[in-house]
């Protein structure tokens, strides 16, 4: 079964530092690497156009144009990465998840995209997922 793939996994595991990284950001850093080594090996995983454009506009700003660029290819070019479209009815049915569960509204189309598909498990880093009784976060 398929996982959904939050930005923050890409961000984390591809970026490098500008310090030295504490405890525990060390290890969210090496956890989001394994994950990705993962997604590397096979693991059939699911993200959605936002979620892309999230992680490949912070890479741009951070690394440059051509780091976006190599990034959003190879993201492209893994078959085993299903990229989910996103339109206005899945921002729309996104609103009363924001409000219920305290979530960002690009958290909430991605529980949506993991319910419309039956995915169970979202890899991410970002806690707020926890507020969502029918996903499950692993970091």
């Amino acid at each position: 079964m398929a996982k959904f793939l939050d930005s923050s996994v890409f961000l984390h595991a591809y970026l490098k530092p500008k310090r030295k990284l504490k405890g525990t950001e060390k290890e969210v850093k090496e956890k989001a690497s394994a994950i990705l080594e993962k997604v590397e090996e096979g693991e059939q995983v699911v993200t959605s156009t936002i979620h892309l454009s999230e992680a490949v506009n912070i890479v741009e700003a951070r690394l440059g144009l051509e780091s976006a660029a190599e990034f959003l290819e190879n993201v492209l070019t893994t078959e085993n990465i299903t990229t989910e479209e996103v339109q206005r009815k899945d921002y729309e049915a996104a609103l009363a998840l924001v409000s219920r569960f305290k979530i960002s509204p690009n958290d909430a189309v991605a529980c949506l995209i993991s319910q419309r598909m039956n995915i169970g498990e979202i890899y991410s880093s970002d806690k707020h997922f926890d507020n969502v009784p029918f996903v499950k976060r692993i970091l």
